[in-house]
């Protein structure tokens, strides 16, 4: 293709796709938008806490009856659950277990067809989002951290906070009483907001309209069915990716906007959320890195949670519980639970390689960068950054396998969930490439043990 019809395909997908997908991305959140802001203000006006709990509570309702219409209630009706059994548990020990029991039976429940699987699928992601809130304050009841149940106003205003209850994501009870204090409005508030929603309109159309495309018309990379089938893995990972970081940015931008986010340094303010970070997992360390990557405030909910719970069981069944509690929550999903329990066994062995081989060699090549007050020999030697690099490739390669099976396939597929047959097809397509690199890698680690 020359450069003259090179052009005009550019301009006749940024015509029909480009400008279409970002009209409608903005169209679906300009009130959830307008909403964060409105509540924003009216936090600062109102100087009665408790008012602000009951304005983060109803902005938050209305918030999801305009993406979800009546299926609303169904959050509404997880919301009112999780604070019944935290009532009936207030003089339990064991608040956190109780309630992540009673959740994980709704969410079951529902899951078996309660109601239609599409409506489900849609109100999934803020299902999650309470359930984490909801979980993460029994847990911060039992150990102390916050010292009393908060009223039904305050616990609904935080459940149901209108910053991250469509999107995400998780913040914790205390960040979430500093964010309706109502601090000063700020250029710096306005800026970091608004560029966390210029990002994920950027990574929307990166997901729509560039990824399906790469090796088509960005990069021509043309070969024979083996490279054709990696390619389209790669589009496919890719355009999955994106999605993500469209969700992850648009979180930052609608907590911002709502007041959450900030952090007191003396007299100063600073106003930053970081939910991913695109460049670790596109250009990654370690598959390590990009689990804690992909969502930091989920990864440090898992981390506190449920990791730290489960390591008397040893570290090996934590990271089994921990990557299976991040797959209850996500639903019962064969394909997410397939990825997210394959990521478990990537990680652990990755880890534990990386580690014996940094023993060996006294090297920083372990799966995060070493500080710099290390007690290893090399550190920067070619030889070192080349087998950084070799890690780094093998990540890419894991994140194309496992995002393999998220192409846009038919509608129903994507509103229901892909069929377990699905991802059974497109791994087996792939010769279960990345399975058996694992095993291989853990033998390997096993006889130099």
């Amino acid at each position: 293709m020359d450069l003259s019809n090179w052009v005009l395909v550019l301009m006749e997908l940024a015509e029909t796709c480009g400008v279409s997908t970002l009209l409608q991305g903005f169209e679906q959140v300009w009130r959830l938008l307008l909403i964060c802001l409105l509540s924003r203000l009216l936090f600062k006006l109102g100087g009665v806490s408790s008012m602000n709990h009951v304005v983060s509570m109803l902005a938050g309702m209305y918030s999801l009856f305009l993406f979800f219409d009546l299926h609303m209630l169904w959050v509404i009706l997880l919301s009112l659950l999780c604070y019944l059994v935290l009532l009936l548990g207030r003089k339990s020990i064991r608040k956190g277990l109780f309630l992540s029991s009673a959740i994980l039976v709704y969410l079951l429940i529902g899951e078996l067809h309660l109601i239609d699987t599409v409506t489900w699928h849609k109100i999934r992601g803020s299902q999650m989002v309470v359930a984490m809130k909801a979980i993460s304050l029994a847990f911060d009841l039992d150990r102390g951290v916050v010292s009393t149940l908060p009223t039904p106003i305050e616990f609904l205003g935080y459940v149901l906070f209108v910053g991250n209850v469509v999107f995400g994501p998780w913040i914790s009870y205390a960040t979430y009483k500093t964010a309706i204090v109502g601090r000063q409005l700020s250029w710096l508030w306005l800026r970091h907001s608004s560029l966390s929603l210029i990002k994920s309109q950027i990574c929307l159309l990166v997901s729509s309209c560039i990824a399906p495309y790469l090796f088509l018309f960005f990069i021509p990379i043309h070969g024979n069915t083996f490279t054709h089938k990696w390619l389209r893995a790669y589009e496919n990972a890719l355009s999955f990716h994106f999605s993500n970081y469209f969700v992850g940015h648009l979180s930052e931008s609608t907590s911002m906007l709502a007041g959450a986010g900030h952090t007191e340094e003396k007299d100063n303010i600073r106003w930053e959320m970081k939910v991913v970070k695109p460049l670790n997992v596109e250009i990654p360390r370690s598959m390590v890195m990009v689990v804690t990557s992909w969502n930091i405030p989920m990864s440090q909910w898992l981390k506190t949670y449920v990791f730290k719970n489960a390591m008397k069981l040893g570290t090996f069944p934590a990271i089994l519980v921990t990557y299976t509690a991040s797959a209850l929550l996500h639903g019962l999903s064969f394909h997410l639970g397939a990825v997210l329990l394959s990521l478990g066994f990537i990680t652990y062995v990755e880890h534990v390689l990386r580690k014996r081989l940094a023993a060996i060699f006294s090297a920083c090549v372990l799966s995060r960068p070493c500080p710099s007050y290390c007690g290893h020999q090399h550190k920067k030697e070619y030889w070192v950054k080349l087998l950084n690099i070799v890690f780094s490739f093998l990540a890419v390669f894991h994140l194309t396998y496992l995002g393999s099976m998220f192409d846009p396939g038919l509608e129903e597929e994507v509103e229901e969930g892909y069929a377990a047959i699905h991802t059974i097809q497109r791994w087996s397509d792939l010769n279960w490439a990345s399975h058996w690199v694992v095993f291989v890698s853990w033998i390997f680690y096993r006889l130099i043990l």
